[in-house]
């Protein structure tokens, strides 16, 4: 399954905000304090902690996973929250080793501020960039509009409805809501918002405009390199895909793993002719294989050697 030998230490991870790091004993009055909220933790399928003795006591025993991970503003270090990948053999959504499902919940206080979201993103990363995860799983308990939510904005893809779910902390049944994502699905995403964010129509003079289309790249070493169309009243312009890729064959890279081009009306499609010509003369050997978005709604992808089945040369 391609899982690494050894996983880097994750130890400390960093976002804008915040740091997502290991549980210490030390926590156990910052985790008391939230998780004592009745509001917190019954939504999520566990009881509020009752005091701050229980709290160590589920810092020794729970939070004690390899990739859990307390979540804290960088301004004070302090817990406020948890996140984690629960592995193979800690969670019952998958028995995959190359699979996993995200928990997650967050200090009543700090509600409403896009922590969460934040941390999920990061913790994505993690799972797909460090430890060779090629799905994660996640889910909700009905009436838990937050974590639907946060699930809704990260992307997930809805996958199962479940009637009767064991709660067992909470000795009930509840409906349960199941969601996925998969790194190929991560990656498009990403991508996609890359180049969402450099498209902007402008015009640059009299006699140049640009930003129209915008198109984002995935090179082989896992960068992603962006682009837009510059549009001339000659034949000087460039197509927003040729531009993405002259910026990676700037930066000292060949290869090409995915392409997606973002239209004026924010739907994706092909790369014309040119493009598709530049692609393949940069990877004679292996063009066939470069995965071209198609609609990133219906989420169709086509590799370049369907577009091009027959190279010229």
């Amino acid at each position: 399954m391609n899982l690494p030998t050894r996983w880097p230490d994750s130890g400390v991870l960093m976002t804008r905000r915040l740091v997502l790091r290991r549980w210490e004993q030390a926590d156990a009055e910052d985790l008391y304090r939230y998780a004592s909220d009745a509001d917190v933790g019954p939504i999520a399928g566990w009881p509020p902690h009752k005091n701050p003795d229980e709290s160590r006591a589920v810092i020794r025993d729970v939070l004690n996973g390899r990739e859990a991970y307390a979540i804290c503003l960088k301004e004070d270090g302090r817990a406020i929250g948890a996140i984690e990948l629960k592995l193979n053999g800690h969670t019952d959504l998958t028995d995959r080793d190359d699979e996993c499902e995200m928990g997650y919940w967050l200090g009543k206080p700090f509600w409403g501020r896009g922590i969460v979201p934040e941390a999920v993103t990061e913790m994505l990363r993690r799972a797909f960039e460090d430890i060779g995860m090629q799905k994660v799983w996640v889910g909700y308990y009905e009436g838990n509009s937050k974590s639907k939510r946060v699930q809704e904005k990260c992307r997930f893809r809805f996958q199962r409805k479940s009637e009767g779910v064991d709660v067992p902390l909470m000795q009930e049944k509840r409906t349960g809501y199941v969601s996925s994502l998969t790194r190929d699905q991560w990656q498009w995403d990403r991508l996609y918002a890359a180049a969402a964010a450099v498209r902007k129509e402008r015009r640059i003079s009299d006699y140049v405009t640009c930003g129209e289309v915008s198109a984002a790249i995935l090179s082989g070493s896992g960068r992603i390199y962006t682009g837009v169309c510059i549009d001339t009243c000659s034949t000087l312009g460039i197509c927003a895909e040729r531009n993405a890729i002259f910026h990676m064959i700037t930066n000292g890279e060949a290869e090409i793993q995915k392409v997606i081009a973002i239209l004026p009306d924010g739907s994706s499609g092909a790369p014309c002719g040119a493009c598709r010509e530049l692609m393949v003369q940069l990877m004679p050997e292996k063009y066939q294989g470069v995965q071209i978005m198609m609609d990133y709604e219906t989420e169709r992808v086509v590799t370049l050697g369907e577009l091009t089945p027959a190279w010229w040369i």
